[in-house]
């Protein structure tokens, strides 16, 4: 068996609003299982206990925390989105940064013709990029 890695994401109680929120945005993106906290805990009943989902191809997991932490996400650490064209940019960047926090605005940089960071507002970090066709 290959090892693999896989980005986890944990939330309190918006993971299943988020993963939708998400492939609605990035093409070729699916949510492929969710498995729900049960009656054992009823405060917790019908939350995401674990959720496999997929954004252009790239695995990721996620859950709602059933115990209250005293940390969340920083952008230290984000999804790095290459598109093929600027619309798409545009419109997943507005999209994600409804609610959010920009980062760094979009703009043409020395290192990207089309760029911008975001903050969603479920306070996970966003980069994107236009494509290089090089």
């Amino acid at each position: 068996m290959a090892t693999q890695i896989t980005p986890f994401l944990m939330f309190e109680g918006q993971a299943e609003a988020a993963m939708n929120h998400y492939v609605a945005i990035i093409p070729g993106s699916a949510i492929d299982h969710v498995e729900r906290h049960g009656a054992e805990q009823p405060e917790f009943e019908g939350r995401v206990l674990l959720a496999r989902f997929h954004l252009a191809g790239q695995a990721l997991m996620c859950s709602d925390s059933p115990v209250e932490h005293g940390f969340t996400f920083t952008p230290a650490s984000s999804l790095f989105v290459e598109l093929d064209d600027q619309a798409a940019v545009d419109d997943a960047f507005t999209r994600l940064a409804d609610g959010g926090a920009v980062l760094m605005p979009l703009d043409a940089y020395p290192f990207s013709a089309r760029f911008g960071w975001v903050t969603d507002r479920f306070g996970v970090s966003w980069q994107l990029t236009l494509r290089d066709p090089r």
